[in-house]
């Protein structure tokens, strides 16, 4: 009789659980944030990743108050910038996002004199893992990301990456790791209408 009691309480209990994880709320792109992220990945054609959590104060509304670049190219990599320029000497809040298409390649940018072209993305150290994404960090960048930190992945052949900028009041490198690891962990792929 003890048996079948437990077995029925832990046969009650695992079927709580899985209803629990079944009922939970699937994260998706905040509302506010979703038409700008959609239209995005209707422009490039591919998925692109949409942040649930940005650091303080920003936001990741696309054409919103706190977006720096946005830019599109030929080849339908992107980059969407959004930033933040503190007050008197309290430095800036910058968040870089990147998607390249159909390519798992870092890109070049201009080297310094005597070399023409370097790797974007550099120094590899570790790897931060995920929601199914193990991405490499880079501490050495170039173009909109130099002085970031720099989190890089793949996804059904193409590359993606953020960045945050190391600069006060975000000024060492474990706290935009953390931030990092906030933003690797809210982040909700958008896949193109059609």
């Amino acid at each position: 009789m003890r048996v079948t009691a437990v077995a029925a309480l832990v046969a009650l209990a695992l079927g709580a659980l899985a209803q629990g994880a079944a009922g939970a709320p699937k994260a998706e792109c905040p509302a506010a944030w979703m038409h700008g992220w959609q239209t995005l990945a209707n422009k490039v054609g591919a998925p692109v990743y949409c942040p649930t959590w940005m650091p303080n104060p920003l936001d990741a509304q696309i054409g919103g108050q706190y977006e720096d670049i946005y830019s599109i190219g030929k080849d339908r990599s992107y980059l969407v910038s959004f930033l933040e320029h503190g007050d008197l000497g309290s430095g800036d809040v910058h968040v870089n996002f990147r998607g390249y298409p159909g390519r798992t390649t870092i890109p070049t940018c201009p080297g310094p004199v005597g070399k023409t072209t370097i790797p974007c993305f550099a120094d590899p150290a570790g790897h931060m893992r995920a929601k199914g994404i193990r991405a490499i960090v880079y501490q050495v960048n170039q173009g909109a990301d130099q002085w970031h930190i720099l989190l890089a992945w793949h996804y059904h052949g193409s590359l993606y990456t953020v960045s945050q900028h190391v600069i006060n009041p975000y000024d060492s490198a474990t706290r935009i790791k953390q931030n990092l690891r906030h933003l690797l962990e809210s982040l909700v792929l958008v896949q193109p209408a059609g």
